[in-house]
């Protein structure tokens, strides 16, 4: 007689109480048990542009690193995984006498394994690396330690994605898609960045923009990468400079002491401006960066930096802003060198320019003082 298959994995766990309204298990799986049980979340984006998932794809070598580690004679893995675990999940407390110790019980865990009809249900939230090296070592069947909450919400999900990494550096990238998502308060650091981050997903995607489908995303598709020669580090740190310094265009938008943001009067000054430098350099814009400069990283941010000159000065009477911001680039048009020749004041050839502090405020310094000049000149 075939023997049946299990149902659910069972296993020993303690259960914490936090708060009052979470529980947190504590439990021993081994890596082959792990992927049985959860799935890795991917970022990626559906048929509608919404994000799916908060996993950066896998790192090949970090896993063989870890592989080779798990692989060698005397090993220690402290570390626990993380997984989001689904409702579906039931907890039994062990019978006899009770021990209360500050919200902590024993018991049982059942996680229900896929089938009939049903996904896997658990996702890793962190530990992905260490979980595929686990499957792929000599030691698939070592037991390792896991930390467990339930949540079939993927914004809980995120949300403790990006707290559990707040100490170890997420890719730029991944943060950019995933800051916009999170509706929970972030750490200082964290929240300052989620606005920038949010107006870099909507240059991104809207089409009224001259940025739309330009800018790289974690989630792009590789035929959607092709097209995208942007960095979207350059795009957040340009709107970052600006929203902060006083000086900035898009400084009066933010009120810092409510954390009102009029996210439509930014979008205004985004979308004028960057018409104008695409309508003024066409044979510029769009190329990918080794070709063109002003899709560097170092272009984008020093002509961030001069949108707050221009644009800072736009009033209602001098028209339309798109219109206004193509006659003040105008100005400089003549002496930029973005695909070709050499910056005479700077002594560097267009592809010289790099993406290093130096050479982006060599590059702000002459953009703006050609700008102040030539304006004064034709006023």
């Amino acid at each position: 007689m075939a023997r049946r298959k299990p149902e659910a994995l069972r296993r020993r766990a303690l259960r914490i109480d936090q708060n009052g309204k979470r529980a947190l298990y504590l439990f021993a799986l081994t890596g082959d048990e792990i992927l049985q049980v959860a799935d890795i979340s991917r970022i990626s984006r559906d048929d509608a542009d919404r994000l799916l998932g908060y996993q950066r794809p896998e790192v090949r070598r970090h896993v063989q690193d870890i592989v080779d580690y798990l692989d060698s004679d005397d090993i220690l893995f402290p570390n626990a995984i993380i997984l989001a675990l689904s409702s579906r999940v039931r907890f039994t407390r062990s019978r006899g006498p009770q021990v209360h110790d500050d919200g902590v019980s024993a018991g049982i865990l059942d996680i229900p394994l896929a089938g009939h009809g049903q996904g896997k249900p658990a996702w890793i939230v962190d530990g992905q690396q260490r979980t595929l090296a686990l499957s792929k070592s000599t030691r698939a069947g070592l037991p390792v330690p896991v930390s467990a909450f339930v949540a079939d919400e993927v914004e809980l999900q995120r949300d403790q994605f990006i707290r559990v990494n707040n100490q170890r550096p997420l890719p730029r990238g991944l943060l950019t898609e995933l800051l916009p998502e999170i509706v929970a308060p972030l750490p200082t650091k964290l929240a300052a960045r989620k606005i920038p981050a949010a107006l870099c997903e909507w240059l991104s995607t809207d089409s009224r923009s001259p940025f739309c489908g330009l800018i790289k995303r974690a989630s792009m598709t590789s035929q959607q990468k092709r097209k995208a020669v942007v960095s979207d580090t350059a795009i957040v740190r340009m709107i970052e400079e600006s929203l902060t310094s006083p000086s900035g265009a898009l400084f009066p938008f933010r009120n810092s002491t409510t954390e009102e943001t009029d996210f439509a009067g930014i979008g205004s000054v985004l979308v004028s401006y960057w018409q104008a430098v695409r309508d003024t350099f066409p044979e510029a814009w769009g190329k990918p960066p080794a070709k063109s400069r002003l899709m560097h990283g170092t272009g984008i941010r020093s002509m961030g930096r001069l949108m707050d000159r221009i644009m800072g000065w736009h009033r209602p009477a001098e028209g339309d802003p798109t219109a206004y911001a193509l006659r003040e680039l105008a100005r400089i048009a003549p002496m930029c060198r973005w695909t070709s020749g050499q910056w005479e004041e700077l002594g560097l050839a267009w592809n010289e320019i790099q993406n290093v502090s130096r050479h982006m405020r060599m590059l702000t310094d002459v953009l703006i003082r050609t700008y102040v000049q030539q304006r004064g000149v034709a006023s």
